[in-house]
C-alpha cells in the first residue's frame, strides 16, 4: 500500500462566509457525509504561506523572535510570510521575506517540506524552503511595522534547535517541521535529493 495523501471532495449542499478579515476569512459548508447526513463545518480560508530554513555555513539557523498574539508568547521562528498575490509563485514570496525579515539572500533554494497547518479547522498550506549560501541582501533595510518592528535576530546551531523543539522549548510549527525536516533528510537520501525550488505545489498552484 502506497502511503500518500490524495485528493478528493464531498459534496457540498450550501455555503456561507459569516466572516472576512483583512487577509483571512471563515468559512461555512453544509457537508454530505458517507452515510448520508448533512453537517456544519466552520474553517479558515487562508492565501497559503511559504517559511525559510536559512542555513548558514557554520550550520547555524537564522531564526527571529516575533510576538504572537493569539498565543500570548514571543516564538522563535524562521522567515515566513502569506502568498500575497494568487498564484504567486512561492519561490518568490520565499525570497522576499529572506530580505525583508532578515536582510539576507541566498543562492540555493530546495523545497524541505510541504504542510497544513490545522487542516481539521484551516486551509492554510505552508511551503518550507531550504535555502544556503547566504548573503548580506544588497540595498536599505526594508522597514517594519507592528510586531515586526519587535523582532530580535539570532544564528542558532542546528543541533541546538533539536533538543530545544525534543525538549518543548520552540512551538512554531514552521520551525519545528523544517528542522526536523532537514535532519531526516540528511540521515536519508541526503539534501542533494530535495525537491528543487520550483517543484508543483497541488496545494497553492502557481507559474513558474
Amino acid at each position: 500500500m502506497t502511503i500518500k495523501d490524495t485528493p478528493e471532495e464531498w459534496e457540498i449542499r450550501a455555503t456561507a462566509t459569516p466572516f472576512v478579515g483583512n487577509k483571512t476569512s471563515v468559512r461555512t459548508d453544509d457537508v454530505v457525509m458517507p452515510g448520508g447526513s448533512v453537517v456544519h463545518r466552520d474553517y479558515q480560508v487562508h492565501p497559503g504561506s511559504v517559511a525559510v530554513l536559512a542555513l548558514d555555513e557554520q550550520d547555524r539557523v537564522l531564526l527571529i523572535k516575533q510576538y504572537r498574539h493569539p498565543v500570548r508568547q514571543k516564538l522563535w521562528e524562521i522567515p515566513a510570510g502569506l502568498l500575497d498575490i494568487p498564484g504567486e509563485n512561492p519561490l518568490h514570496a520565499a525570497q522576499r521575506e529572506l530580505y525583508e525579515e532578515a536582510h539576507v539572500k541566498a543562492e540555493d533554494w530546495r523545497v524541505l517540506t510541504d504542510v497544513y497547518t490545522t487542516p481539521g479547522g484551516c486551509d492554510e498550506a505552508i511551503r518550507i524552503f531550504l535555502a544556503r549560501d547566504l548573503s548580506e541582501a544588497d540595498g536599505q533595510r526594508f522597514e517594519v511595522e507592528d510586531e515586526e518592528a519587535d523582532m530580535e535576530h539570532a544564528r542558532v546551531p542546528l543541533d541546538d534547535l533539536v533538543r530545544g523543539v525534543l525538549a518543548g522549548e520552540l512551538h512554531n510549527n514552521c520551525l519545528v517541521v523544517g528542522v526536523l525536516s532537514l535532519v531526516a533528510a540528511r540521515h536519508g537520501d541526503g539534501v542533494d535529493a530535495l525537491r528543487p525550488a520550483e517543484a508543483p505545489w497541488p496545494a497553492r498552484p502557481f507559474e513558474s
